[in-house]
């Protein structure tokens, strides 16, 4: 089972949703960096449940600790044990589920591959697991920032709501994102759309989702500024296809584009290049149509990238299914769930991004004298 991700920078999780807990080591962070709590525990409390009414009501505190790895404040060049315990899970909310199969859930190809499963929350497949992602991607975080590397992300869809953020995006004819703007408007609502026309109508779909008894999807789209040039190996490791293989391993995404995207295949040579030029003795260019990223290699400017979320598989509405026995039945839902993950997922894009440009920073250290 693939439990780790990275190379120099290794992260490895475990547990499982109605388990004791879950959490994550971190191998291979230089020893002597700061390791600031407080920055892993904010991250934590902007992916934490019941956070606002448009997410699940589970309660949990999401409460970090350190098991090894850090010592007065710094880490020690060992591997980083963060645990997060369960504390509000529900077990008897799934007991219907024992022996039937919930639509477009990972209910079934769990029980097919292995011949068993947890079916409380989900277990291993659970979304509960990405709290240990968000902890060990904050210490990547601080990798970053230790070199002005700075990564936000916010919700740039929901439903067929799209914000004129999406759009400026796509259309990168300024490369110059103003990233601080956008996540100070982002985070000042419970939807983080950094576009607040856009979040006050995505925040009412979702209600009005929510009771129907249905789900949503939508898009988190991610910045990273003050990337150097040269992240990224390849040809089988390249920047987009490391960051491309994390953001999917992330639960309920179904799409990741980079820089024009799909809308780079309407366009002609002419119009998606970025032509060079010089600018206070760098070397930029005018557009961003490559999303900061040229031959898997990171070219110095903005990296950007769209990520597209499914509506949550788990619904009240009764749906067909089968059971163990191949019989047909109707399952229904039952539970906590978000009625829509992306406000949630923000923190959760982010941590990955930072634990594949960090690990690709390291690694960058050993390319040449």
């Amino acid at each position: 089972m693939g439990n780790h991700i990275g190379e120099i920078l290794r992260v490895t999780t475990f547990g499982e949703s109605h388990g004791p807990g879950i959490g994550a080591v971190v191998d291979g962070c230089p020893a002597g960096l700061e390791i600031s709590m407080d920055e892993i525990q904010k991250d934590l409390d902007r992916r934490k449940p019941g956070q606002s009414h448009i997410t699940t009501q589970r309660k949990e505190s999401d409460t970090v600790k350190i098991l090894s790895g850090v010592f007065e404040g710094k880490s020690q060049g060992t591997p980083i044990a963060l645990f997060i315990p369960n504390e509000d899970a529900k077990s008897a909310d799934y007991d219907h589920l024992r022996e039937t199969f919930r639509p477009s859930h990972a209910d079934f190809t769990y029980q097919q591959k292995y011949g068993l499963r947890d079916y409380r929350g989900g277990g291993r497949s659970s979304a509960r697991t990405t709290a240990a992602v968000v902890a060990a991607g904050a210490i990547a975080k601080m990798i970053l920032k230790h070199e002005g590397i700075m990564i936000g992300a916010f919700v740039t869809q929901v439903g067929t709501i799209q914000s004129s953020v999406f759009n400026s995006l796509a259309a990168s004819r300024n490369p110059a994102i103003n990233l601080d703007g956008l996540l100070k408007i982002s985070e000042s609502n419970i939807v983080r759309c950094p576009d607040e026309e856009s979040a006050a109508r995505m925040i009412e779909l979702i209600e009005q989702v929510r009771k129907a008894g249905d789900t949503i999807g939508g898009v988190v789209s991610c910045v990273v500024k003050h990337c150097p040039v040269g992240l990224g190996e390849p040809l089988f490791d390249k920047l987009q296809a490391d960051l491309a293989k994390a953001i999917f391993s992330i639960n309920a995404v179904h799409g990741f584009e980079y820089g024009s995207g799909f809308a780079g295949a309407a366009m002609r040579g002419s119009e998606n290049n970025d032509p060079y030029l010089i600018e206070a003795d760098r070397v930029k260019t005018k557009t961003n149509f490559s999303g900061g990223m040229q031959g898997g290699i990171s070219n110095g400017m903005d990296i950007y990238f769209n990520v597209a979320f499914k509506p949550v598989a788990t619904i009240v509405a009764a749906q067909e299914s089968v059971n163990l026995s191949g019989e047909s039945v109707e399952v229904k839902g039952r539970g906590r769930h978000d009625p829509c993950v992306v406000p949630r997922a923000v923190p959760i894009v982010e941590a990955m991004a930072a634990i594949i440009l960090a690990d690709h920073w390291l690694r960058n250290r050993a390319a040449r004298m």
